[in-house]
């Protein structure tokens, strides 16, 4: 097989989305239509490296709380922190009360204001209790809690890049993306990813199974709320909305798996 031929999608998500050493050759409109319904497979990955570092803390007797950290640290390291600084800047664009351009331009700053500090910590605190509270629970729904959340976080960016989503700017990685997902394929990808989440739920019951695929489902509805926020107030979306939607779906599926905890 030609890796270069048949897998040009997965290059452009795991050389995009991820720190990893794969080379992106293609940067064309169809590379980047499979590279974001490649995302979710992304999220796998790093969710199972979340996982990963959770239960091996666990396991050499570190506490619940330390593994959550361990655990929510490894999807910061895997993309340099890129999604944390764009829902940092994404708060920072929304909450300046600024037209489009004057938002957008304080979004490509290199700092961060005070809504980006405050949602920044609240987003991690939230992360960080949740995943605790949950490998509090089961060690092994924590690591499922923690997998759910990194495949959600990608699988809100496959949504965001649907047709009909434009982007804020001609250029950077949102200009790359934006639009090139049929809504068709955007909706089968999300059907797939539910009906794995509950599958995987059933390994501890069937309330785990419902829940689980709600805390997906819950968790793209309030990426949902979002995209359609920043559209509304900067014309379309870029990379830190991007970001920004991943680590608010993160947030809301753990959220949403405390309650079953």
């Amino acid at each position: 097989m030609s890796t270069t031929r048949l897998d040009p999608g997965l290059r452009f998500a795991f050389g995009t989305l991820t720190v990893l050493p794969v080379k992106v050759e293609r940067w064309d409109r169809d590379a980047a239509r499979g590279g974001m319904l490649c995302a979710p497979v992304v999220g796998l990955v790093v969710g199972a490296g979340a996982a990963a570092v959770g239960l091996t803390l666990l396991y050499l007797g570190a506490g619940t709380l330390l593994a959550a950290v361990g655990s929510v640290a490894v999807p910061a390291l895997l993309t340099r922190g890129l999604h944390l600084d764009g829902i940092a800047d994404t708060a920072d664009g929304l909450g300046s009360g600024k037209p489009a351009e004057d938002a957008l331009r304080i979004m490509k700053q290199s700092d961060i204001g005070p809504f980006g500090v405050i949602t920044l910590l609240f987003v991690l605190l939230a992360q960080v209790a949740a995943l605790a509270q949950v490998f509090d629970d089961s060690w092994a729904r924590g690591a499922l809690a923690a997998v759910v959340s990194a495949v959600a976080a990608r699988l809100a960016l496959t949504l965001a890049a649907r047709t009909g989503v434009p982007a804020a700017r001609p250029e950077g990685l949102g200009a790359a993306v934006a639009g090139v997902v049929p809504v068709r394929s955007a909706a089968v990808v999300t059907a797939v990813a539910a009906l794995a989440a509950a599958a995987a739920g059933t390994l501890f019951g069937a309330d785990d199974a419902v829940r689980t695929a709600l805390a997906l489902l819950a968790a793209l509805a309030l990426a949902e709320l979002l995209l359609r926020r920043c559209v509304r107030r900067f014309g379309g979306v870029t990379g830190d909305v991007f970001g920004g939607l991943a680590e608010t779906a993160a947030t809301a599926s753990l959220v949403v798996l405390t309650f079953a905890a």
